[in-house]
């Protein structure tokens, strides 16, 4: 998973991210609400760690300015463990809500709950980007009507820009999510794949729905 850490409290964002680490995640750490929604907006994560009580902007207020926008699934953490709070940030629109103090093993099986839950709500739906459809259950693919026809790799790297439509997908994310490695092998490995999705997807049309974000990774949409 990559996984973002809005903390203030850096010995506890610190240690999560090293826990995240070493059970083999990829880990992103902000302390604070703005910094949190830009990345959310611009970047792909699959699961959002966000602490309740943090300053300028909480946690609740981040949830608001997030309502209607495509995000990932967020789970707030945070001392505040009421009934109310939990209804609270629950309403706000958090997908779960986790109280201090917490145990490591409890919180990762969380994440992974809300990750999956996602992926599978990504297979029920047929999405549609402009001229663009795609069916993630039966793997199909049309463009402005015309069928296109992937290899399996170049539709699961489809596949993981869709889940993240509009937000950068790193090229970690992509060694991760479609070949299941964890570090750069330092090869053009996806630069060739990209550039023949790309080929399939955008060539004879004026609008260009894959784009590169130089030296950081790419966007669908």
């Amino acid at each position: 998973m990559r996984v973002l850490v809005v903390e203030d409290d850096l010995s506890v964002s610190h240690w999560l991210g090293s826990k995240l680490h070493a059970s083999g995640h990829n880990c992103r750490l902000i302390d604070n609400g703005e910094g949190a929604l830009r990345m959310i907006r611009d970047e792909a994560f699959d699961v959002v760690i966000l602490d309740r009580m943090l300053p300028a902007m909480d946690g609740i207020e981040v949830l608001s300015h997030l309502h209607g926008q495509p995000r990932p699934p967020i789970l707030i953490l945070s001392a505040n463990d009421q009934v109310s709070d939990r209804v609270e940030g629950l309403r706000a629109g958090a997908d779960d809500y986790l109280g201090k103090p917490f145990d490591f093993t409890e919180l990762l099986l969380r994440l992974e709950l809300l990750a999956k839950r996602r992926q599978q709500n990504a297979y029920e739906d047929k999405l549609q980007i402009e001229d663009l459809s795609i069916d993630l259950a039966r793997r199909e693919v049309m463009r402005a009507g015309q069928r296109v026809d992937l290899t399996d790799k170049e539709f699961k790297l489809l596949q993981v820009m869709a889940e993240h439509l509009g937000q950068t997908v790193t090229r970690g994310m992509l060694l991760e999510k479609v070949w299941g490695y964890h570090f750069d092998p330092q090869t053009n490995l996806i630069d060739v794949h990209l550039s023949r999705l790309r080929n399939k997807i955008d060539k004879g049309f004026e609008r260009q729905l894959i784009r590169t974000i130089r030296a950081i990774g790419y966007v669908l949409g």
